[in-house]
């Protein structure tokens, strides 16, 4: 048997720990050798980088961070006189926050105790405004519905009245005929509100639902009110 062999207990040999510490030595001397002819690789691989540095050029080979030309702000159109430019901003605002009609955002622009710009520049703004003027008619009649609890045909008379909002009648109709109201509700509210701040008696209270002069809502409506006034 020889010194590197042990006998197990079945009777056959065992290989010993000889062959093993062999593979490790040849293998520590080929990596002695690689490890010298690349040590100057490992050198500048090891010089440290800042993060900076590393983000700025990942920032600048990244073209999903490079800003379009298409989309760069559009440059201002000098032809445009600035007064002209500065109705069409406010023409916007009022258009969008106010919802007013064509007719009342020029009166407003051009008032002498609105913005007071000149007739071209307000016109040249209502020319060039982006509006809904349906949409416009429509959020007006839903805030006199919701706010004053208005009757149908109050509200249409308010949107065309050239004292009103001055939309026109078609816009007018498209608001009424899309809003979202309780109009024996809204009779039932302009009720109470005429008993408790004027005191009014019942019957003269169905007489000024239904006038043409005062709130025009139906009969059926008023007498809705009325039944539930209490």
């Amino acid at each position: 048997m020889k010194s590197g062999d042990k006998q197990t207990p079945n009777g056959k040999k065992k290989t010993g720990c000889l062959p093993i510490l062999v593979v490790v030595l040849v293998l520590a001397a080929i990596g002695s050798t690689l490890g010298n002819s690349g040590g100057e690789q490992a050198a500048a691989s090891s010089v440290p980088v800042s993060s900076a540095a590393v983000s700025s050029a990942e920032d600048a080979s990244d073209p999903a961070e490079t800003v379009p030309s298409s989309e760069a702000e559009a440059p201002v159109d000098d032809s445009v006189p600035t007064e002209y430019r500065s109705a069409l901003a406010s023409a916007e605002t009022y258009s969008e926050l106010m919802h007013m009609s064509k007719a009342g955002i020029y009166d407003q622009l051009t008032s002498e105790y609105g913005e007071q710009f000149s007739p071209e520049a307000a016109q040249y703004a209502i020319d060039n405004m982006e509006a809904d003027w349906n949409e416009n008619a429509l959020q007006t009649a839903q805030n006199y519905s919701d706010q004053m609890h208005m009757s149908k045909a109050g509200i249409y008379d308010q949107l065309i009245s050239e004292y009103g909002e001055q939309f026109t009648e078609s816009e007018a109709q498209y608001a009424v005929d899309h809003v979202q109201a309780d109009w024996n509700q809204n009779a039932l509210e302009t009720a109470r509100s005429y008993q408790e701040n004027m005191d009014m008696s019942p019957s003269a209270i169905w007489d000024q639902l239904v006038s043409e002069y005062g709130e025009q809502f139906t009969e059926s409506e008023a007498d809705y009110a009325i039944a539930n006034l209490g």
